[in-house]
């Protein structure tokens, strides 16, 4: 990436955050023109499919994509800097089953001409990607692509985006020329994860289940760092303490991320699941099993239109695993996008006791007073 700077001047700097409301699974026919709001698997902006065997590092990784192709394209309006103009704009369009986005609209503008130049990289979008050979990952509703419609705010801020941020004591890079890349491979990345993840002795009769999300930093030579991790399940220290030695087992496997011709330390994300063995904890296992069937069948009713009965399905499974912030979250969603901010923040609220999730966190001073 190369950047044009004039020492007088300011560039913008850019964030974003999806406010996508997403599902497990949705009836869908290869005819079918509805503009889904939320779909099982939110689209993603290409370029990161080949980094990891899991959604939830493709979904950030995408994320990053999406900021930086903004980043680079984005020109911030003279009017704007003139005036000093900030704030966030918010966009919306729809991503087609074929990749391409379609309908861009502007949803809320901040003046200065930043609600139209965000319009105006959002439109030239279908035709970059085309010329580098790539398209968005559409949305997908029971194993269905489908028209999913993605509401994008974009911050607009006067000051030079920087290469890399610093995390308590440590600087991680968050632009590259070169990213990092585990050696042989995801797959072989997650065969080193399961063969060091293991479940801890004194909870062998606990039954819990969880799963924890986790990023890495990992430095020019290899040495990797846990510089957050979300425990979705309150599973607790012991077993934070198994995820992180799991991840302590990739040390010196990895290729550098490299930035203006230098290895540079940059972030990783992966995730763990830890399920129980032995015959005790069956019972366990198969209410696991019914809260995410439950969780399924009501994101698909709430999804159908009957709104009241996927709720209370979404309840059902909660009850079952009440600190899952995932069935939190997906309920938070339903909420939010039948303007029910009160019940919505009162979910989001849950989950942001239990685990930080930075789009929980943009979103709490919005919807709750």
């Amino acid at each position: 990436m190369t950047r044009n700077c004039l020492s007088t001047m300011r560039k913008p700097s850019l964030s974003f955050l999806f406010l996508f409301a997403f599902i497990l699974a949705a009836q869908s026919q290869i005819t079918d023109t509805t503009i889904y709001r939320i779909v099982e698997e939110m689209p993603r902006f290409p370029g990161c499919e080949q980094l990891d065997t899991t959604l939830e590092v493709k979904n950030k990784c995408a994320e990053q994509a999406l900021l930086l192709f903004f980043n680079r394209n984005i020109v911030y309006p003279q009017v704007a800097r003139n005036e000093e103009i900030e704030g966030t704009v918010v966009i919306s369009f729809v991503v087609e089953p074929d990749g391409h986005i379609s309908n861009p609209k502007l949803i809320k503008d901040i003046g200065g001409g930043c609600g139209e130049e965000a319009l105006r990289v959002a439109n030239a979008m279908n035709d970059a990607l085309d010329q580098a050979g790539l398209r968005w990952i559409p949305g997908k509703n029971k194993g269905k692509t489908v028209r999913t419609q993605v509401n994008l705010p974009i911050r607009f801020k006067l000051q030079d985006p920087p290469d890399f941020v610093i995390i308590g004591l440590d600087t991680v890079y968050v632009v590259f020329d070169d990213s990092l890349q585990f050696n042989g491979g995801p797959e072989a990345l997650q065969k080193v994860l399961k063969e060091n993840l293991r479940y801890p002795d004194a909870y062998k009769d606990s039954c819990l289940i969880g799963t924890m999300d986790m990023t890495l930093r990992v430095n020019p030579r290899g040495i990797v760092k846990v510089i957050d991790l979300a425990d979705y399940s309150n599973l607790g220290p012991d077993f934070q303490w198994e995820a992180i030695v799991a991840a302590g087992a990739t040390w010196r496997q990895w290729t550098p991320a490299t930035r203006n011709g230098k290895a540079v330390p940059a972030p990783y994300d992966i995730s763990l699941t830890f399920l129980p063995e032995g015959e005790r904890c069956q019972q366990r296992i198969a209410e696991w099993e019914k809260a995410a069937a439950l969780a399924e069948e009501g994101s698909r009713l709430y999804n159908e239109g009957q709104k009241d009965e996927g709720l209370a399905k979404l309840t059902e499974a909660i009850e079952l695993f009440p600190n899952n912030a995932n069935f939190l979250y997906l309920r938070g969603q339903a909420y939010l996008n039948m303007d029910r901010k009160e019940e919505a923040c009162a979910d989001f609220r849950k989950v942001n006791r239990m685990v930080y999730i930075e789009v929980v966190r943009e979103l709490l001073p919005l919807i709750c007073k």
